[in-house]
C-alpha cells in the first residue's frame, strides 16, 4: 500500500488579516460564517446581540469586497485567511 505524507496543518494568513484590517472578533464571526452558522447562532455563540453580528458581517463585506456571505467566505479562502 502507498503511504502519502500527511498534509501540513492549515496556517491562516495573519498578514492578510492585518493588511485588510480584520479584527479578532470579525475573524471569529468569519470563521462561524464559514461553518454555515446563522446570525442568531453566531450571536448566541459569541454572547452578543444579532445586531452586533450584522455589524461585523457588514464590516467583513466591506473589507473583503464582497456582497454576500458566500462571496466573503470564498474571498477569505482565496486570501488564505480560513480553510
Amino acid at each position: 500500500m502507498f503511504n502519502r505524507p500527511s498534509a501540513a496543518p492549515f496556517e491562516p494568513n495573519t498578514r492578510v488579516r492585518e493588511t485588510i484590517g480584520v479584527s479578532d472578533r470579525e475573524f471569529e464571526v468569519l470563521t462561524l460564517l464559514a461553518q454555515g452558522r446563522s446570525n442568531k447562532e453566531i450571536a448566541r455563540e459569541l454572547d452578543v446581540s444579532p445586531n452586533t453580528v450584522k455589524t461585523h458581517v457588514a464590516n467583513l463585506y466591506e473589507k473583503l469586497e464582497a456582497k454576500r456571505r458566500t462571496e466573503a467566505i470564498l474571498r477569505a479562502r482565496e486570501l488564505g485567511m480560513i480553510q
